[in-house]
């Protein structure tokens, strides 16, 4: 009977030594099936850096909802969510609240669509010229860089006060309050008045 018992835990062990190693193994293999799992967050992490376009942007921001009524009303959504790119120097609320008064609202009238979408339009450069594009082409120029804008005016480029100001054609000047507001389709500079062809 004592031989019996031996035999029986020995058995035991040698089964349990036998087991150890399989256990180990499929631990070991098993330990890195999470690794896919916790590299999968990664490109997730990355999708809301993916840059929205010019228009949600400027939707996404409550400094700029009469920009997106402006835009909306002069049915230029459409052309602003293309391929592009384009450099928007977008005013804000403040900025449209500062035009004369009935001036915005005038604008935003359907009889006044030409007028809304040649101020608007004048606002829109093509290409992406971010904040160090801008810059070099102002020192490039003297101290003084001039954009052609979507509209076929032109705006006049300077640095002051440590930032970027754009005079307009009727002699107005806005500073660029915010730049490099980056967008998949172009770049936005936040500006602080709103400029006139």
């Amino acid at each position: 009977m004592n031989r019996t018992c031996l035999s029986i835990a020995l058995l035991s062990l040698f089964a349990a030594a036998a087991c150890s190693p399989k256990t180990a193994d499929a631990e070991a293999t098993a330990a890195p099936a999470p690794v896919p799992e916790a590299a999968d967050p990664a490109p997730a992490a990355s999708e809301p850096a993916m840059a929205k376009d010019i228009v949600d942007t400027a939707v996404g921001s409550p400094d700029h909802t009469t920009l997106v009524s402006a835009v909306q009303a002069a049915g230029l959504a459409d052309t602003l969510k293309g391929a592009g790119p384009f450099t928007v120097f977008a005013p804000t609320n403040a900025a449209f609240s500062a035009l004369p008064a009935g001036t915005v609202d005038t604008l935003l009238k359907p009889e006044s669509k030409a007028d809304l979408t040649a101020v608007l339009t004048y606002h829109v450069v093509a290409g992406n010229v971010d904040a160090a594009a801008l810059t070099s082409q102002i020192e490039a120029g003297g101290g003084t860089a001039t954009l052609k804008t979507v509209q076929g005016g032109e705006l006049k480029a300077r640095l002051a006060d440590g930032g970027v100001t754009l005079t307009d054609a009727k002699g107005n000047t806005a500073k660029v309050t915010t730049a490099d507001l980056t967008a998949s389709n172009g770049v936005i500079h936040v500006v602080d008045k709103v400029l006139m062809p």
